[in-house]
C-alpha cells in the first residue's frame, strides 16, 4: 500500500544473515502491510453474522451495545500489553517468543502443539468454508451439494482456496502482503456500505424489517450468565488482533512499527464494529435479530432488494478469503520458531533461499488446512479454535508482568499504557469466558485441553531425543 512495503534492495537468492534481534527471515513490511495484517486478520465473516448470533442471548438493547463495547476494550487491552511485547522482543513467532521467555519450553511448546493440532487447521477450515460457502452463493450454486464421495463442493472448494493463498506466500511475504492490503480496503469500503446503507433507511424513516422469529437461548438463563454466552461470539469476531506479532521478525523498524499496528488495527476493528452493529439496528430492530441467519444479508436486501443479498455474499466471500490468507502469512512462522528453538523438526526451520519465506512450515500448514477442512464442520472448527487460544493469550499477557520482574533491564521502546490495570482486566475477561465455556460445554472444553496436555509427555521425549 505504500512505498514502505517495498524491499529496499533486490532479491537475493541467499537467505540474510541474523540481524540485531536474532532474526534470520528478511525484514520487508511496513506499517501499512502490518495494519492490514491486524485488520484483515480480524474481520473474517464475524460482523456479517455475529450481532444476531449475540442478539440469541441478550435481549436488552444497553446489554448488547456493552457486550460490543467490552470486546472492543478487551481487544484493545490485548493489543497495548502484546505492543510492548512486540517491541521489546520483536521475532518471529510471536506469542510463542513471549511464552518461552516467560514461562520457558514446555508452555511455548504447548502453544506450537495446540496450533499445530487444533488451533490453526480449525483457523483454516473455518474461515475457508465460510469463503467457498458464499462464493458459490454468489454465483448461485448450492456448495453443500456432494462433489467427491463424503466432501461437498464448499469443502472442495475450501481446500482449493487453502492452496491458492498457501502457494502465495510460499512466494514471498511481499506478494501475500499485497493480497492482504487489497482485500482490506475492499472489506473495509463493503462495511462502509453497510454502515451508509443503514444510515439511510434510519434517517429516511422507512421502517423496520422483520425477520423470522427464533428462540433465544439465553431466554431461561439469568442475566449474567447470557451476557457470558452472549461475550462468547463477540470475542470470537474479535480475534485476530494477536496475529502481526507472529510475523515481527519480518516488520522493518519493528520496535516503532508493531506497536503502531497493533493499537492503531485493533482501534479501528472496534470503531468498525461499533457503526457497523448501530446501523444494523436502524434497519433491524434487536427483538426481530434472533431471526436473521446473515444480519448484513437482510440490511442489505431491505434496501437494494435483492442486489443486496449479491452485495453481501460477495463481501463475505471476500472478507474471508483475505482472513485466510492473512492467517496463512501468520500461523506457519510459529512452526518456524519452533523449529529456530529445536522443539519441531529442523527442516520447517530453513528459509527459502529465492523467496525468503519459512516455505516448510508454510507447505505443512496448507497440509493441515486441507486435511481439517475435509473432516471438521464450521461450527466444530470455530468451537476448537476459541477454546484452544483463549488460555494461550491469557499466558501471553501474563509474560508482561513475569518478565518486568524477570528481565527488568531489556530495553522496552513501548511500555503498555495502563499497566498493571489494562493487562489485569484482559486477564479478568479470558477468566470470564473460559468459565463460560467450562460451565456451557464443559465436554469441549476438557477435551480440547486433554489435547493440549498431550503435548507434555511429546515435549519429553523431543527434549530427551534432542
Amino acid at each position: 500500500m505504500g512505498d514502505t512495503d517495498q524491499p529496499s534492495d533486490p532479491p537475493s537468492h541467499e537467505p540474510p544473515a541474523a540481524d540485531p534481534w536474532g532474526e534470520r527471515l528478511p525484514r520487508r513490511l511496513g506499517l501499512w502491510s502490518a495494519i492490514a495484517v491486524v485488520v484483515g486478520s480480524t474481520i473474517g465473516s464475524g460482523i456479517f453474522r455475529t450481532p444476531a448470533v449475540v442478539s440469541e442471548r441478550i435481549d436488552v438493547l444497553w446489554m448488547f451495545a456493552l457486550a460490543w463495547i467490552l470486546g472492543g476494550v478487551v481487544a484493545l487491552a490485548g493489543a497495548l500489553t502484546y505492543a510492548e511485547l512486540s517491541a521489546m522482543m520483536p521475532r518471529t513467532g510471536g506469542v510463542y517468543v513471549y511464552l518461552r521467555e516467560a514461562f520457558g519450553s514446555l508452555v511455548a511448546f504447548l502453544f506450537g502443539w495446540a496450533q499445530l493440532l487444533v488451533l490453526r487447521p480449525a483457523a483454516y477450515g473455518a474461515i475457508s468454508i465460510t469463503s467457498a460457502e458464499y462464493l458459490w452463493r454468489l454465483l448461485g450454486a448450492d456448495g453443500s451439494v456432494s462433489l467427491l464421495g463424503p466432501l461437498s463442493l464448499a469443502q472442495v472448494t475450501a481446500a482449493a482456496l487453502v492452496v491458492v493463498v498457501a502457494t502465495v506466500n510460499y512466494r514471498g511475504i511481499e506478494l501475500g502482503a499485497l493480497i492482504q492490503n487489497v482485500s482490506t480496503v475492499l472489506k473495509v469500503a463493503a462495511l462502509l456500505v453497510l454502515v451508509a446503507l443503514g444510515v439511510w433507511w434510519g434517517l429516511t424513516g422507512v421502517g423496520s424489517v422483520e425477520a423470522p422469529p427464533a428462540t433465544r437461548v439465553g431466554s431461561e438463563l439469568s442475566l449474567v450468565s447470557a451476557f457470558g454466552l452472549a461475550m462468547v461470539p463477540v470475542l470470537w469476531a474479535y480475534d485476530g488482533w494477536s496475529d502481526v506479532g507472529f510475523i515481527g521478525g519480518e516488520v522493518k523498524n519493528p520496535q516503532r512499527t508493531l506497536p503502531r499496528a497493533f493499537l492503531a488495527g485493533t482501534g479501528l476493528v472496534a470503531g468498525l464494529y461499533l457503526i457497523v452493529n448501530a446501523a444494523y439496528l436502524m434497519v433491524v430492530p434487536l427483538d426481530q435479530m434472533p431471526g436473521s441467519k446473515l444480519i448484513a444479508a437482510d440490511v442489505a436486501e431491505a434496501v437494494l432488494g435483492g442486489v443486496g443479498v449479491v452485495f453481501v455474499s460477495g463481501a463475505v466471500a471476500l472478507s474471508t478469503f483475505g482472513t485466510l490468507n492473512g492467517s496463512m502469512m501468520t500461523g506457519p512462522r510459529i512452526f518456524y520458531a519452533m523449529a529456530e528453538d529445536r522443539l519441531f523438526f529442523r527442516r520447517f526451520a530453513k528459509v527459502q533461499p529465492r523467496h525468503g519465506t519459512p516455505g516448510a512450515a508454510i507447505v505443512l500448514s496448507a497440509v493441515l488446512g486441507v486435511v481439517f477442512v475435509s473432516i471438521r464442520t464450521f461450527s466444530e472448527l470455530a468451537d476448537q479454535f476459541v477454546i484452544g487460544i483463549w488460555p494461550f493469550y491469557a499466558l501471553g499477557v501474563l509474560s508482561v508482568f513475569v518478565l518486568r520482574r524477570k528481565r527488568p533491564d531489556v530495553p522496552r521502546p513501548y511500555l503498555t499504557w495502563g499497566y498493571p490495570f489494562v493487562p489485569a482486566l484482559f486477564l479478568c475477561a479470558a477468566l470470564f469466558l473460559l468459565g463460560n465455556y467450562l460451565v456451557s460445554k464443559p465436554l469441549l472444553f476438557l477435551g480440547n485441553l486433554g489435547v493440549i496436555a498431550t503435548g507434555i509427555p511429546v515435549f519429553l521425549l523431543w527434549r530427551r531425543r534432542r
